[in-house]
């Protein structure tokens, strides 16, 4: 019997009621249910200065950065929440992405994304539920050589969205995220068998 594909699960936020932690952890139940071995990080577990080279040429790769870079290169795919912050991504989520990016010694360059999958949903209390920031997010990975996949889903008017345990009461929008997650466990398990 083949091996789990692992998913490693977040939201690009900090804040402690994030819709989008809420929707990420929708997606990784599909995940589990398509047999994957899933982990969920929060991003503010793992706090750290925004990207600068003068950091990085001085003090090197920070701790916090260094850990998250480690799980991703434990994990084969990806299902990222995207929150939209004025129109795009969130500077927590640029700033993991930029950190995790820079190769140590004897490393691969973009060892932790390249050939990974990735799936992207996004909530807000916005009428398009994040869309355009997902556009952005899409695009960012791609150039890291991740693979995308083409489902995504934005879920409008967050703030009445999520019933009280945490799932989406709209059905369709549930089912639809929980797919998400079935979908990348799925391709992430043919490509890595």
């Amino acid at each position: 019997m083949a091996d789990k594909p692992r998913i490693l699960c977040f939201a690009g936020s900090l804040r402690r009621d994030s819709f989008n932690k809420k929707l990420v952890k929708i997606a990784m139940k599909g995940a589990e249910a398509a047999g994957a071995e899933v982990t969920y990080i929060d991003l503010k577990d793992y706090p750290m200065p925004i990207y600068d080279g003068d950091i990085e040429a001085e003090q090197g790769i920070p701790e916090n950065a260094k850990k998250i870079k480690a799980l991703m290169k434990l994990h084969q795919g990806f299902l990222i929440a995207c929150p939209e912050y004025n129109s795009s991504i969130t500077a927590v989520l640029k700033n993991v992405i930029d950190w995790a990016s820079r190769p140590e010694p004897g490393e691969k360059n973009l060892e932790c994304f390249n050939g990974k999958t990735a799936g992207l949903m996004a909530a807000s209390p916005g009428a398009l539920g994040g869309l355009r920031g997902l556009v952005t997010v899409r695009s960012i990975l791609g150039n890291i050589n991740m693979i995308v996949l083409p489902q995504q889903v934005a879920v409008p008017q967050a703030n009445q969205a999520f019933a009280e345990d945490g799932s989406l009461k709209d059905a369709k929008q549930q089912a639809s995220i929980e797919n998400i997650g079935a979908q990348v466990a799925k391709v992430t398990a043919k490509l890595n068998n």
